[in-house]
């Protein structure tokens, strides 16, 4: 069995990592793909939203199916083909068929992260210890690589079309690798529990979506408005400004990368606790000081402190019920991306009205909740499991 969960995990680390890496690609090409149709961007703005549409169908479908058939016979097809739906949005040739194409993109990509996040689940409660961060370190690293890939394409002059279609084949082949080193866990994650299925009360599932949500508006505030602070509020240069998102990423990957021991040793809601509470100090006292050397401190404090929240909070949607690992998933993801698509919007518009120092305390007073919240990862039973107990 060591090998097997060995390998088992291996495989669903290489799908979070092609997670990653397809999102961080479209996202450092969104600009020529802007260009070639000459989008403003409101009307581009439509075309994401078409996007993250796709991506919330997307988890509300593959959870029952998931729960039904198993997390590796719908992660593997959809990793299969989840980057040749990128292809469709480089040949776009106008908005409508942008904002499709996005749309059955965005739907693949939602079935595929609600697929690998439940067969997280299954490893980790077969390991019987954490270990849903590091999946997410995985993830946070394949975004890193699939920018740096759409940025080196760019700067070589490749269209995205080319881009993509590199990034399709890598995308298989981590699909082909993970399909035949996932097989040997099947059997053992698949029947958790026997007996009818638990309810597990909406209430739960809603207030873990809703630190989903919290944190995952620090995320985009981050991804969107971080170098815009240092260079336009802070006056730094732009290069310094860039580090305040380096900051945030570094930050973030290495706290997902120790989130596992800290989890083992603390339990998640001290855990989680304690990350809000690191955010929102970190990040506030930044606004406070208002010095480009803080603000790129603060983001990564910011950063720090928002690693270990989603995975925590999927970790314990998931073992809710053991048995609908996948549905309970579904829809603290789905809370989660409205957060992380909404978030920078609610921020800019809070800009034009307060002013972007004061518009980043909302991250702040979410981190907060986040940390006042906390207590909502404990599990309603089995208290004494050493996975589903973090106190």
């Amino acid at each position: 069995m060591p090998q097997t969960l060995r390998r088992s995990r291996i495989a669903a680390a290489l799908l979070f990592l092609l997670y990653g890496t397809l999102i961080g690609t479209w996202t450092a090409r969104i600009p020529a793909v802007k260009q070639h149709l000459g989008l403003s961007d409101g009307r581009l703005s439509i075309a994401l939203v078409g996007l993250a549409l796709g991506a919330v169908t997307g988890m509300q479908l593959s959870g029952r199916l998931v729960d039904r058939y198993g997390s590796r016979h719908i992660m593997v097809p959809a990793a299969l083909v989840d980057g040749c739906f990128l292809l469709p949005v480089a040949v776009a040739p106008s908005l409508v068929t942008l904002t499709v194409a996005l749309f059955a993109f965005g739907v693949v990509h939602g079935v595929l992260n609600i697929a690998m996040n439940a067969r997280g689940v299954e490893i980790e409660r077969t390991a019987e210890r954490p270990i849903m961060s590091s999946f997410h370190a995985v993830y946070s690293i394949g975004g890193f690589l699939g920018a740096v890939l759409g940025g080196v394409t760019a700067a070589a002059g490749a269209s995205p079309l080319g881009t993509f279609a590199v990034v399709a084949v890598l995308g298989a082949a981590l699909a082909w690798w993970s399909s035949r080193w996932s097989a040997g866990l099947t059997e053992a994650a698949g029947s958790p529990a026997d007996g009818p299925a638990r309810q597990v009360p909406l209430s739960g599932v809603l207030l873990l979506g809703a630190l989903a949500l919290c944190a995952l508006v620090g995320e985009g505030a981050a991804a969107d408005w971080s170098t815009v602070y240092l260079r336009d509020s802070l006056h730094s240069t732009e290069g310094f400004a860039a580090a305040a998102f380096a900051a945030f990423f570094i930050a973030m990957t290495a706290g997902r990368l120790t989130g596992d021991r800290l989890a083992a040793r603390f339990g998640a809601v001290r855990l989680v606790r304690g990350c809000g509470l690191l955010a929102a100090a970190g990040l506030g006292t930044a606004l406070l000081v208002g010095q480009p050397v803080a603000g790129v401190i603060g983001f990564g404090c910011l950063g720090a402190g928002l690693s270990c929240v989603a995975p925590q909070v999927f970790s314990a949607a998931g073992h809710r019920n053991p048995q609908r690992p996948a549905q309970a998933i579904a829809r603290v993801a789905s809370i989660g991306w409205l957060g992380f698509f909404a978030g920078p919007v609610l921020i800019g518009g809070a800009a034009e009205a307060f002013g972007l120092p004061v518009a980043l305390s909302i991250p702040v007073l979410l981190a907060l909740l986040v940390a006042l919240a906390a207590g909502a990862l404990r599990p309603a039973r089995e208290p004494g499991t050493r996975v589903l107990s973090p106190s």
